[in-house]
């Protein structure tokens, strides 16, 4: 019998038809400005280290998704559909709204009829461009996110009753055209959401949740820590018992709401953060700096790719390691600059806790700041192989 069982793996490993399905997702998130203003057009992805590639982002104009960016939209889309050619199982979404853009969902999300003009806004614009879902980024139902943003009590129950309908048309296209159209949203891991949401009915109507793991520390604010730490940290002092700051805390928070663990996907950042006059105790970490430092594309901002490439081998910095949060950091004690990120040894734990739950895959925040693919790779080897 063992014999056999070798006998039929072996013969698995060598004959495609016989490959073992895709167990985990792996999502990334192409923005449509890299392709002027950062140099990376869609061609430039490896589209074979991913599942699906969400599409960051469509506007919402009288209550319709619409083009974000008319100017450079149609080239991407069509940047994108040629890479499907090549890789026929990946799948393309939209996002819609996103930070800057989700100021009239709860307008949208008020009554049966603005959800139902919505939803069939949703479907025209998903196939009239080719795509295989739409993701909803609604920052934030009920209250927080930009201060411009429309929010009332209502949004909780009304963001339900908005993914059902979505849902519900997408159901309805999708039988017409004989395809399954995907509905995916990227939520806030942070208490406030979960109280916000009724996120054990929003799992029934979407096919996953992307969890956005990280921001728990930026450059918004003053205090240097860590961009994604997985657990919490003694040395924290913004840890609480309920404050829920570390990214196993948000994911349990989840699953305690109700969410399948195969519908959580893990959202993981390929930037890190930078600020400038930390003060050397602690080697920066967890003190109160001047402000922002210099970003790659925007101040307080570093791509991956520029982490590694002017800052991780450059005199006077110093990478240390934070085993309590599982995450790395560098600081250079003369300039006072401390920069916060995740490297392969970090995502390595990351993507161990992802298997080791069961969880459905990871997400990624975003493709083109990871210009070398040090971080997607790994990723790939772990969840795709």
């Amino acid at each position: 019998m063992r014999a056999l069982l070798l006998g039929l793996l072996a013969a698995c490993w060598f004959a495609p038809t016989c490959a073992a399905p895709v167990a985990n997702k792996v999502v990334g998130y192409y923005i449509a400005w890299a392709r002027d203003a950062r140099n990376f057009s869609p061609e430039k992805i490896d589209a074979s280290k991913l599942t699906h590639i969400n599409y960051a982002f469509a506007n919402i104009v009288d209550g319709k998704v619409v083009l974000g960016y008319p100017d450079v939209d149609a080239k991407n889309f069509e940047g994108l559909r040629a890479l499907k050619k090549t890789n026929p199982k990946l799948k393309l979404l939209v996002s819609v709204g996103g930070w800057a853009w989700s100021k009239h969902f709860s307008d949208v999300a008020l009554a049966d009829a603005s959800r139902t003009v919505f939803a069939d806004s949703v479907v025209v614009y998903m196939q009239k461009y080719q795509l295989d879902g739409v993701d909803i980024d609604w920052e934030f139902p009920v209250g927080g996110g930009d201060p411009g943003n429309s929010a009332r009590p209502e949004d909780k129950r009304n963001f339900t009753l908005l993914l059902q309908a979505v849902r519900k048309a997408l159901d309805a296209a999708g039988k017409k055209a004989k395809q399954q159209y995907l509905l995916t949203i990227a939520s806030n891991p942070g208490p406030d959401y979960l109280r916000n949401t009724e996120l054990g009915e929003v799992a029934k109507a979407v096919d996953w949740i992307n969890v956005m793991g990280y921001d728990y520390h930026g450059p918004w604010g003053k205090r240097a820590g860590p961009l994604a730490p997985l657990w919490a940290d003694a040395k924290d002092d913004t840890q609480t018992a309920t404050s829920g700051r570390f990214v196993a805390a948000g994911i349990e928070g989840h699953i305690k709401a109700g969410v399948p663990l195969n519908k959580i996907v893990l959202g993981v950042p390929f930037y890190g953060y930078v600020w400038k006059g930390c003060p050397d105790a602690m080697h920066g970490q967890y003190q109160t700096c001047a402000g922002a430092g210099k970003g790659t594309w925007e101040e307080g901002s570093l791509e991956y790719a520029d982490i590694v490439a002017n800052y991780l081998s450059q005199p006077g910095f110093t990478r240390y390691w934070n085993d309590a949060t599982k995450t790395p950091w560098l600081y250079n004690p003369e300039s006072g600059i401390y920069i916060t990120y995740d490297d392969p040894e970090s995502m390595g734990h990351k993507l161990d806790y992802v298997v080791k739950q069961k969880l459905g895959g990871v997400m990624i925040w975003e493709l083109t700041t990871d210009r070398e693919r040090a971080l997607l790779a790994p990723i790939a080897r772990k969840l795709l192989h």
